[in-house]
């Protein structure tokens, strides 16, 4: 097991504080998860820390610590997932890499003791106790439905894609080398305890994972045991490595991440695409040719050049009412958890009645639906004209959430599709209308006639985004 950084006690003036005050208010107001919409369910997950001091303090700066000593809060963390619930979930059959991982770190390497096809309880246990290897098991909210209810909400609450792994470890070992990630972490502490290692990033805000020499991340900044109930979260980049110790049987803890692919620099590879196209329609400098053989040649000759025409892209981003993200939307309404009813979403239904002219209609699961205006997808004329599309993911796919972002068809044939609408884009304004509005009637809706305000309105009911009331 890779050398200890210091004594448990041990921990940083800011550490010491910070957890002392987390104490402090947890004894005095212990909390439960409270589902009622995403911000409150984000507000319970890291209470008693306040959203705008995590915001402020916390979110992309430092670790947190929330040591709750509640009994209320452990036993419920303990329903979320518990080394005996593999045993189930081995017999509905789960896969070597696919589901779960077996691995232990050895001499700062991760050793992975995989085995081939379906997993064997059996061999499982038999790993874990004599083997001392850590179990990784990937994406549990496919099956469990109250992940699924905080990993839904999460993501409405971040307009990101949340992911989770389980991890459990026999005590007296360590499942994972020093390494860093490139999501924001969630860890909630589950059963037994761990212990806790977290090192200076060597690159801050990471966009990608690696493993770090004991010999280059130095001495812990925050070293402490994590116990049931409680809640710890580090940046990405945060360097970290964690062990079960002696006396306790084992640690399972769940780690909810999320902010992968993220970043501003994500957002402007995705949006600039489209600034250029639509600003090179009104601004003929951009329409001019590039030098001969540019392509062939060194292009260093050609930035100042270049820097010119970013300026002239800003100059008319400075004029435009918003920069089109497109690829990041999609991707991330096509992939992410569908709503959680109690029950498969299958079984969504239209609210209400049939939407007639008189009706009065409201949006129904408004943080899982966006408008977007793009070219046309279904022209392939020289000419696209934009349209509006309605994107949602009332019928996503929660067997198959995180099990990887390309549109490949899983086992049973399936391929993850976009699911929504297409719409003229003079449709736009009145999509705005119901977006903006607790309630609108179908005659009010800023269309030329009757029978578009009643198709609008039938096309979202019949994919259930609107109910008539």
């Amino acid at each position: 097991m890779p050398k200890k950084g210091g004594k448990h006690a041990e921990m940083g003036k800011e550490t010491q504080t910070q957890c002392k005050r987390a104490k402090l208010e947890a004894a005095c107001s212990p909390s439960v998860l409270s589902f009622e919409n995403p911000d409150s369910l984000f507000g319970s997950l890291i209470s008693p820390i306040k959203e705008e001091v995590f915001f402020k303090e916390y979110w992309e700066q430092k670790p947190l610590l929330v040591q709750r000593n509640d009994p209320l809060v452990a036993a419920y963390y303990l329903s979320l997932f518990q080394l005996s619930d593999l045993k189930e979930l081995c017999s509905q059959g789960l896969y070597y890499g696919r589901d779960v991982n077996i691995c232990r770190c050895v001499n700062g390497k991760k050793k992975v003791l995989n085995k081939e096809g379906k997993v064997n309880y059996m061999q499982l246990k038999k790993d874990f106790d004599q083997k001392k290897a850590s179990i990784q098991f990937h994406q549990p909210q496919r099956f469990k439905e109250e992940l699924w209810k905080i990993q839904e909400k999460l993501e409405c609450y971040f307009g990101s894609l949340v992911g989770s792994n389980v991890y459990i470890t026999p005590q007296g070992s360590q499942g994972l080398p020093p390494h860093y990630d490139d999501v924001e972490v969630f860890i909630l502490q589950l059963e037994g305890e761990k212990h806790w290692r977290l090192y200076k990033p060597t690159v801050p805000l990471a966009r990608e994972y690696n493993v770090e020499s004991e010999d280059r991340i130095g001495n812990p900044t925050h070293e402490f045991i994590l116990k049931p109930g409680d809640l710890l979260y580090f940046p990405r980049g945060t360097i970290h490595q964690a062990d079960t110790p002696l006396g306790t049987s084992h640690s399972t803890h769940v780690t909810i991440s999320t902010y992968q692919n993220n970043s501003w620099g994500d957002f402007l590879l995705d949006a600039i695409p489209g600034l250029v196209f639509d600003t090179a329609k009104d601004d003929v400098v951009l329409r001019t040719s590039i030098p001969r053989q540019l392509l062939m040649v060194n292009a260093a000759d050609s930035t100042k050049k270049l820097s010119s025409l970013l300026r002239r892209l800003a100059d008319h981003l400075d004029h435009t009412r918003e920069l089109r993200s497109s690829d990041m939307k999609k991707d991330f309404i096509t992939h992410r958890l569908p709503p959680c009813l109690g029950c498969d979403s299958d079984s969504l239904t239209p609210g209400g009645k049939l939407p007639k002219i008189d009706s009065k209609i409201r949006l129904q699961f408004r943080d899982h639906a966006l408008i977007s205006v793009e070219p046309d997808q279904e022209n392939a004329d020289e000419i696209r004209r934009e349209m509006v599309y309605v994107y949602h993911s009332l019928r996503n796919r929660r067997d198959t959430h995180m099990m990887g972002t390309d549109d490949t068809a899983s086992e049973d044939g399936t391929a993850q599709q976009t699911h929504g609408l297409r719409f003229p884009l003079s449709y736009l304004e009145a999509l705005k209308q119901i977006w903006s509005s607790s309630t609108v009637h179908v005659k009010e809706l800023n269309l030329t006639s009757d029978e578009e305000k009643e198709n609008l309105a039938l096309s979202l009911w019949s994919e259930c985004l609107i109910e008539v009331l």
